[in-house]
């Protein structure tokens, strides 16, 4: 999903150069339904494409030979997407003869877009819309939900991750006024109330005190105000803290209060003062309903916020402080687009089943300062781009998959970690052109497509050093989905494709020796622990020797060998084992497949789970098929035992 586009912007949207319209407006060509959600201030607009992307296909060169080689890159149909912006009357083909819209607008304009675009228009009620693209995203986007505390430095971000249930939960909207609705389920919800003191009332005061006319400039005002210059705090009545009243000397005591003196006030001083009266309204206003209702949870949307921190600050002050701790204030990543979803998701509910993921590299960043003053025309649209993906459930082993989280390093918060890995995965940036070549040597236009997705991951990951929360939780994960995202984007399916095979080939050819070494041991347990230890080490010829020499002495940060040594011992062998495998090569073949083997002889089934899709040089569950159908024609692997391995697939 792309946009919104601000309509203060449309002066230069229209005259954007054929490079920048084709990248705010991604796969417009093949677009086949439009929804657009017209308000006072900003227009949305989704719309859904098919896109392809080249895939490569593993085969037997021969009946006889047993390696692997990759066919020529193939296209196929690939995720579909939803993306958004402002189109032209070209733009709409025959296939999208109506055009759902909501928002005041959609009333307003219905007539002239008809006219202009010879179109259909559908009306779509513009609460229905805000709840359910507000229930999309919450089910859908990783990190979508978020709490802001701007006290912890270099965490001010607290990202949620997506549950399984979301309901029921506030939703506060703030526009022009603001209402509150209590969401119980998808059909079920009802406005219970709202206020007239909302991003209208902000916008309309701001400019009688400042003479501004901009939103954008109200708020770069109040960024940079101090609204203690014209608030009446409590320690100007009191002269400090009412503690037994629970009321600290900073609290505001009256709103504007020192204005009564004869005296001149700055005017970034007055609007910080309006924004927090505003804010601190709303989340009054806010708590009590929650707590009235019951619900733990209040989100808050609308154009009034735009994901401004001064805002969302206030907001939160204001629910700690009237929720006493009972209700929790979150916000959302693209509260912008929730109505522009929910009208493009009316009518089509068939067709929402699947997973759906961020497009990082379509996307924009919707946490990070672009400024309305830009020079940069692309930095002031903002865009968000899903891909839909074949279904994805939740492990049914994890003991509670709302509390699970895949990712051990948090790069957001961590500043050290963030630099050491953006700085590995920038040096391997740079060798992504020789690699993505190499693995379309006989195609002409390789090279420049190399050229240009290193020029972009280069920008992303300069990007997420200055704003590592611009897409949420910022991980080693997060890092890898963008690379893979990019070189698929300029058509490089697997880089590394020509390698694996490479190291698979010369792995096999040494495996009959790594498992009678293994068969030497007498002992099970140090004969498992040697199995571990492959795992991490693998051999030297490969580099792993100076890998291995860098690895600290135990105990490990995360360190479970002593504790399964101990069940390996004392317990009873294990029913089924499931082993999720990483790299290519020795990793998989020396390292995993002898511990594979090992559980077998034990009488354990064996799951071995491996990617669906490539990662750099990762095994993938293609891969991995031939490279276990070659080593079970082996006579030293033992049948009877290999025939309880289940492969499977992990995305």
């Amino acid at each position: 999903m792309e946009g919104p586009v601000s309509s203060k912007n449309s002066d230069r949207i229209a005259s954007l150069p054929l490079h920048d319209y084709t990248e705010v407006f991604r796969n417009l060509s093949n677009a086949r339904r439009f929804a657009i959600d017209i308000g006072g201030s900003l227009t949305k607009i989704a719309y859904f494409s098919t896109v392809s992307h080249r895939r490569v296909t593993l085969k037997h060169p021969d009946e006889q030979g047993p390696e692997l080689s990759p066919t020529s890159p193939s296209k196929s149909n690939g995720s579909e997407e939803e993306s958004s912006p402002k189109f032209e009357t070209n733009l709409v083909g025959n296939d999208n003869k109506i055009i759902k819209a909501t928002g005041g607008g959609a009333h307003k304009y219905t007539n002239l877009i008809k006219e202009k675009l010879s179109v259909e228009v559908d009306k779509e009620d513009e609460m229905t819309c805000l709840i359910k693209g507000s229930n999309f995203l919450l089910k859908n986007v990783s990190d979508e939900a978020f709490k802001y505390d701007k006290t912890r430095k270099n965490k001010e971000y607290q990202f949620q991750r997506p549950t399984r249930n979301i309901f029921p939960y506030l939703l506060v909207n703030i526009g022009s006024g603001v209402s509150i609705l209590k969401v119980d389920s998808e059909e079920q919800y009802n406005r219970i109330g709202g206020t007239a003191t909302g991003g209208g009332t902000f916008w309309g005061l701001g400019s009688l005190l400042t003479g501004k006319t901009s939103f954008d400039e109200l708020l770069d005002l109040a960024e940079i105000g101090d609204h203690r210059n014209v608030d009446m705090l409590v320690q100007d009545i009191y002269a400090g803290s009412l503690t037994k009243l629970g009321l600290e000397g900073d609290t505001v005591a009256s709103s504007f209060g020192k204005c009564m003196l004869d005296k001149t006030f700055d005017k970034a001083d007055l609007v910080r003062s309006l924004l927090f009266t505003i804010a601190n309204d709303i989340g009054q206003i806010s708590s009590l309903y929650a707590l009235r209702y019951g619900l733990k949870k209040i989100y808050f949307g609308g154009y009034f916020l735009r994901n401004h921190p001064v805002s969302m600050s206030a907001i939160t002050f204001s629910v700690n402080f009237w929720g006493k701790g009972e209700v929790e204030g979150l916000f959302l990543r693209h509260e912008g687009y929730v109505g522009a979803i929910g009208a493009f998701l009316i009518g089509m509910e068939d067709e929402q089943d699947g997973s759906w993921a961020e497009n990082f590299i379509g996307s924009s960043g919707h946490l990070c300062a672009s400024g309305p003053g830009s020079s940069d025309i692309l930095s002031s649209i903002e865009r968000l781009e899903i891909d839909k993906l074949e279904p994805i459930g939740f492990f049914p082993l994890l003991k509670s998959s709302c509390d699970y989280t895949p990712d051990t390093l948090d790069l957001s918060s961590d500043a050290e970690a963030r630099d050491y890995w953006l700085q590995c995965f920038q040096a391997w940036i740079d060798k992504v052109p020789m690699r993505a070549i190499e693995s379309q040597q006989n195609t002409p236009s390789a090279l420049d497509r190399a050229l240009r997705c290193r020029q972009k991951l280069l920008a992303r990951f300069q990007l997420l050093k200055t704003y590592p929360f611009a897409y949420g939780t910022l991980s080693v994960r997060s890092l890898l989905d963008t690379i893979e995202q990019t070189l698929r984007e300029y058509d490089f399916p697997d880089p590394y494709l020509a390698q694996k095979q490479l190291e698979n080939s010369v792995a096999i050819s040494e495996f009959e020796a790594r498992i009678q070494y293994l068969d030497t041991l007498d002992d099970p347990v140090l004969e498992l622990i040697e199995e571990v230890s492959q795992i991490l080490e693998g051999p030297d010829n490969f580099g792993f020797a100076d890998a291995r020499n860098k690895l600290q002495s135990r105990p490990w940060l995360i360190d479970g060998i002593d504790a399964w040594k101990d069940r390996i011992q004392n317990g009873p062998p294990h029913k089924c084992v499931i082993i999720f495998v990483d790299n290519s090569g020795y990793d998989f073949v020396l390292g995993a497949l002898p511990l594979v083997r090992w559980f077998l002889q034990r009488g354990t089934e064996v799951i071995i789970s491996a990617n669906t899709n490539p990662a750099l040089n990762d095994m993938t569950f293609a891969e991995m098929l031939p490279v276990l159908e070659q080593i079970s024609e082996k006579p030293f692997t033992g049948k009877p035992a290999a025939q309880s391995v289940r492969p499977a697939e992990t995305s």
